[in-house]
This record gives C-alpha cells, sequence and structure tokens, in this order.
C-alpha cells in the first residue's frame, strides 16, 4: 500500500531585493522540488524590517528565515516551530545557520587585487553587519601577509539608505582621494561598489587604471549597469538556501540538527573591466599574464609564453614570481581550475569533455589537479555547486 506524505508548510522570511537573498530562495525551492513536499509561503519582506502581519495567523511546520532584528528574533521565538537562520545576525543561537563564509570571500577579493601586481590595498565596508565586519578583518590579515600597504574605510551608517547621505559621500570621496594610487579597493558588496566607482567618476579617477574596485555578490544587473561593469566575488547564495532546506527537512523529521554554523565557500571571481589592469612596471609580465589569460585553456605550456614574450625562462619565472606572488604555471593551473568550476556547475557536460574544454590532457589528471587546489574531487564540487536541473 502506497504511504500518503504529509504536505508540509514552510514559511521563508527572506527579502528580495538583492541577488543574494533571490539566490537563497532558488536553492531552497531547488531542495523542495527535488526531495520534500512542501507548501512555502512568502508574503513581501523587507531586510531588517518587522515581523509581516501574515506571520500573525500562520500556522506551519517550519522557517527559513533572515533573522535580522530582535522583533523577528522574538516572534521566531514564540512561533517555538523548527527554524533555520540564513543571517549573520545570530540572533537566536541555538538555531542552525547557514551563511557565507566571509573570510574566504575577504580572501579572495584580496589575492586577485593582490595578483593584479597592486601593493597597496583598501577594503570599503559598514560596521553595522557582522560580515562586513569580517570581511575586513581577514582583508587586513591578507595584506598584512602579502606586505601590502592596507587601507580601511567604514560607513558609520546604520541603514542602507542612510550611506547615500551627502555626509557620508563626503567622508567616502575625502577617503578615495587620500588613497595612495594606484590601488586595488575591495567594497563589502556590489552596492558599495557602485558607490566607488561613481565617486571615481565625479572626481575624475580613472578606473581600474589608477583605482581598480572589486564588490562582493555577483549581482549581474547592478554589476552591468556600473561603469565600468564592476567586479565581484560570487557567494554560493544558491548552496546555501539549499543546505538551509535540507536542514529544515531534517529537522522536521526528527533527525538531530546541531545549532552550528553552516559557512558556505565563494564559488570564485566573475571578472569585469573594473579590475581588467596590472599595476606592475613590468610590459613583458604583463604580456605574459595576459597571454595565460587568453590560452591557458587551450593546454599551453611554459614553452608557448617564452614564445610570446622576449624573455628566458628563467627571467620570466623570476620576475613573475616578483610581481604577482606565484609562478607562470600556478597561473595556468589556477586559471583552468576557474574554467573546470563554472563548467561543473553549469553544464552536465562529462568529465572528459570538461578537461578538453579546460586544456587538461585527460580527466585522470584534471581530477588530481582539482582536488589539490579545492580539496575535493570534481564529482563532490558538482553535486554540492551545480544548477543544472534544478528545477
Amino acid at each position: 500500500m502506497a504511504v500518503k506524505l504529509k504536505r508540509r508548510s514552510v514559511a521563508l522570511l527572506i527579502e528580495t531585493s538583492n541577488a543574494y537573498a533571490r539566490g537563497l530562495m532558488d536553492g531552497v525551492v531547488a531542495y523542495q522540488r527535488q526531495h520534500a513536499r512542501w507548501s512555502i509561503y512568502m508574503g513581501e519582506h523587507e531586510r531588517r524590517a518587522s515581523p509581516p502581519l501574515w506571520l500573525r495567523e500562520w500556522k506551519g511546520d517550519g522557517i527559513i528565515a533572515r533573522i535580522e532584528n530582535e522583533a523577528v528574533a522574538e516572534k521566531v521565538r514564540r512561533l517555538n516551530v523548527p527554524t533555520v537562520d540564513v543571517s549573520a545576525a545570530r540572533l537566536i543561537g541555538n538555531i542552525p545557520c547557514v551563511e557565507t563564509d566571509d573570510k574566504e570571500i575577504a580572501d579572495q577579493g584580496a589575492r586577485h587585487l593582490a595578483s593584479r601586481g597592486f601593493r597597496s590595498l583598501a577594503f570599503c565596508g559598514d560596521r553595522s553587519f557582522l560580515w562586513s565586519n569580517a570581511r575586513e578583518d581577514q582583508f587586513a590579515a591578507v595584506c598584512k601577509e602579502l606586505g601590502l600597504e592596507c587601507s580601511l574605510f567604514m560607513a558609520k551608517s546604520v541603514h542602507d539608505d542612510d550611506y547615500s547621505s551627502t555626509q557620508e559621500r563626503d567622508r567616502l570621496r575625502k577617503w578615495l582621494k587620500k588613497l595612495s594610487k594606484p590601488v586595488g579597493v575591495m567594497a563589502c558588496y556590489d552596492f558599495r561598489g557602485q558607490q566607488i566607482l561613481d565617486i571615481c567618476r565625479e572626481i575624475a579617477v580613472a578606473v581600474p587604471e589608477q583605482v581598480s574596485v572589486v564588490g562582493v555578490d555577483n549581482d549581474e544587473r547592478l554589476c552591468s549597469i556600473c561603469t565600468p561593469p564592476l567586479s565581484s566575488v560570487i557567494p554560493d547564495a544558491y548552496g546555501a538556501g539549499y543546505k538551509a532546506a535540507e536542514l529544515l527537512d531534517q529537522i522536521m523529521n526528527g533527525e538531530a540538527v546541531t545549532s552550528e554554523v553552516y559557512r558556505m565557500p565563494p564559488l570564485g571571481i566573475a571578472e569585469r573591466r573594473s579590475s581588467d589592469i596590472f599595476a606592475i612596471d613590468d610590459e613583458d609580465i604583463i604580456a605574459a599574464e595576459r597571454y595565460i589569460r587568453e590560452h591557458a585553456c587551450e593546454g599551453i605550456a611554459i614553452a608557448d609564453i617564452l614564445k610570446a614574450v622576449p624573455l628566458s625562462r628563467r627571467a620570466l619565472e623570476y620576475r613573475f614570481r616578483k610581481l604577482l606572488h606565484r609562478t607562470p604555471h600556478q597561473e595556468i593551473i589556477r586559471i583552468r581550475i576557474e574554467r573546470v568550476k563554472a563548467l561543473l556547475r553549469e553544464t552536465d557536460l562529462p568529465l572528459a569533455a570538461i578537461a578538453m574544454r579546460a586544456g587538461f590532457a585527460h580527466a585522470d589528471y584534471l581530477s588530481v589537479a582539482f582536488k589539490k587546489v579545492t580539496g575535493v574531487p570534481p564529482s563532490a564540487y558538482r553535486k554540492q555547486n551545480s544548477k543544472v536541473a534544478s528545477y
């Protein structure tokens, strides 16, 4: 006899106003369609808003929420149903939380800028957000590790709208003017990156020649309307939503789930024109780097680079490492692995086909190189991050 499964009612307290939150919802919906029988309820909800009125009458089985103020936290406590938090605020400590790995986000952003040869880096954050503070700390730590000059700017605002005030824009304008240039700047998220680009245009500072900028969230619409288009760290919002839904399902099924923080590492960096520059005074190494970026996935070797630049192998290796802090071979592998990651996420191609498209001689070599760099085999990475057949 077939067993009739109960359809559970799940509420989402997640805003729709930004790309990260929409990615969270995509992940939740994908899990629900693949594994669970849920009726999902989600009304209009703004970030940091009071609990929505519909929540007063809602009678359901579980909640996935961005709990970012005490009013929402108290309402969730009173409902006393299985809950998973997807906010870094951590206002309820005894429930599982899924959030971005902010240290890894800042690490990737800082190293992306350092890889372009910048000796001076800067971080623009907002102390009203815990995730921004974590990114600031890690950014400064990477700068110290690499021996780079580091400048920090923290917004004084409590609310996003205040950041656009004349006073705050004046503070940011003065800070940008004082920075040692050329400088690589990381914004705590894409909206800050857009503001930095706007002010650079106002004060006639060239981007990316004098100020190179990278944001966080990879909001493709926002990044594309920036002038120039904004490079951005790609958080795994989809994976975070999927994980949150998986945890909630386990709790509602009576399984034991610890109240720990599950941190989702970023997926890489979407490189656009705002950071498409090499802040080094060595035309040969710039030419070598550009050649690698354009041809790394074509199976090139160091001998091919030497045909493109007038250097001996020893000189190439020495100057490349001195200026960009890695060897030409490491750069080739890095670019190939980023290509593999994208193909694993966005296609269902077999590993042999991915190896061919990324410049690896065969799938076995790709697997070994991928695990060495990422810590997981390609199959595990695809399982965790694939966007194919999610709906």
